[in-house]
């Protein structure tokens, strides 16, 4: 298997390591995008703001993530801003070395590129959540991903701390539904958590997504 890590450490003086706490920013939109970075521990929400202040929840990213890669295909600012969900440890790499690297080390690009297209492929699959799907089945949906399921890997049972507003942006209702479902997932048994988030999730909740 890849080792990106070792692949990450030859990239030298161009590599840094940053430590955020819950809630920390780690780049605004509007920043100038100078870097690619990795998510080593931790977790990560992407946001972006529109002109009329309204704030959409695009990803929440997790341990052996990449984000702010579009900074190598060109883009000079951020479009969108990232902040820890938890205490997180990041590897920033600067994006010339990356292209670097990237051009010469190919077992980096056949990773960095399967990352991309299942990127897209979540995103995709966002959408049409978002567009075909229950409440009820995007909230579970959510939480899945949080704790890793459909990556490589053993999942987690633990969920990132998030907020339930902040889940409620992400699947696109209110907090006060996310708090009906939350509690209807937890009488059945699917997660356990005691009032707020973090929580612990059981496979059984995947019934909820298979479900028709």
């Amino acid at each position: 298997m890849f080792n990106v890590e070792a692949f990450l450490a030859s990239a030298g003086s161009a590599k840094t390591v940053a430590w955020y706490g819950s809630g920390d920013p780690i780049f605004a939109q509007g920043d100038a995008g100078e870097h690619v970075m990795y998510i080593r521990a931790g977790g990560v929400k992407l946001t972006v703001l529109s002109k009329t202040g309204a704030k959409a929840v695009v990803a929440m990213l997790g341990p052996g993530d990449f984000f702010g890669e579009a900074c190598l295909a060109g883009q000079p600012i951020r479009v969108g801003s990232a902040t820890a969900i938890a205490h997180s440890v990041i590897v920033r790499v600067d994006k010339d070395k990356m292209a670097r690297l990237l051009h010469r080390q190919h077992a980096m690009s056949d990773r960095f590129i399967a990352h991309m297209l299942t990127r897209n492929v979540r995103i995709e699959a966002d959408l049409i959540d978002q567009l075909f799907s229950s409440t009820e089945k995007r909230l579970a949906r959510a939480l899945l991903q949080l704790a890793g399921y459909g990556k490589r890997g053993k999942p987690a049972r633990a969920v990132p701390a998030i907020s339930q507003a902040t889940l409620a942006k992400m699947i696109g209702t209110t907090r006060s539904r996310v708090t009906f479902f939350l509690n209807k997932f937890k009488k059945r048994g699917f997660i356990t958590y005691e009032s707020e988030l973090p929580l612990t999730i059981n496979r059984s909740l995947l019934s909820v997504v298979l479900h028709d």
